[in-house]
C-alpha cells in the first residue's frame, strides 16, 4: 500500500507543508514520488496568439522551478523521484496523470475561504470526487480553517 505518490503543486511556498508530508510517507513505505505541475492553459487563452508562446513559456519555467524545488527536497531524503509537467485542466490532469502512472495515493494540499472556489470549485475538491485512490490534502491557508 502506498507505493506510488502523486504530488501534485503549484510551486507555493506553503506546499512545503505537503511536500514533507509525501516525503514522511515515502521514507516509511519505501515508496516513489511523481511530482506533478500542471500548467493551466485557460490561464491565458484569451490573450493574442502572439503573446500565449511567450506566457506559456513563462509559465512552463515556473513548473520546472517547482517541481525542481519538491524533487530535490524528496530526493535528499532518499526517495525515487519523476518530475512531470502538464498542460490542461488542473484536476483533470491530475486525475488522468495519477491513473496513468498507477498511483495509489494522491497528496496535496487546499485553500479554503477564496469565493470564487466555491462558484466554480476547487482543484482539490474535483480530485477528491474524482479520484480512484485515497487523496490527502493539507490545509494550506496556514490558518487552521
Amino acid at each position: 500500500m502506498f507505493q506510488r505518490i502523486l504530488l501534485p503543486t503549484d510551486g507555493t511556498e506553503s506546499m512545503q507543508t505537503v511536500v514533507e508530508t509525501a516525503a514522511d510517507i515515502a521514507t516509511r513505505r519505501d515508496a516513489e514520488v511523481h511530482v506533478l505541475y500542471v500548467v493551466d492553459d485557460r490561464a491565458f487563452l484569451t490573450l493574442q496568439e502572439e503573446m500565449q508562446a511567450d506566457v506559456l513559456a513563462e509559465l512552463e519555467g515556473e513548473a520546472e522551478t517547482a517541481t525542481d524545488r519538491a524533487a530535490t527536497r524528496l530526493s535528499e531524503a532518499g526517495i525515487s523521484v519523476t518530475e512531470a509537467v502538464r498542460k490542461g485542466d488542473p484536476a483533470d490532469e491530475i486525475l488522468a496523470y495519477a491513473d496513468e502512472m498507477d498511483a495509489d495515493l494522491i497528496t496535496m494540499g487546499t485553500r479554503r475561504g477564496d469565493y470564487t472556489k466555491n462558484l466554480i470549485g476547487s482543484v482539490s475538491q474535483k480530485v477528491v470526487a474524482g479520484s480512484s485512490v485515497p487523496v490527502l490534502t493539507a490545509n494550506l491557508n496556514g490558518d487552521g480553517e
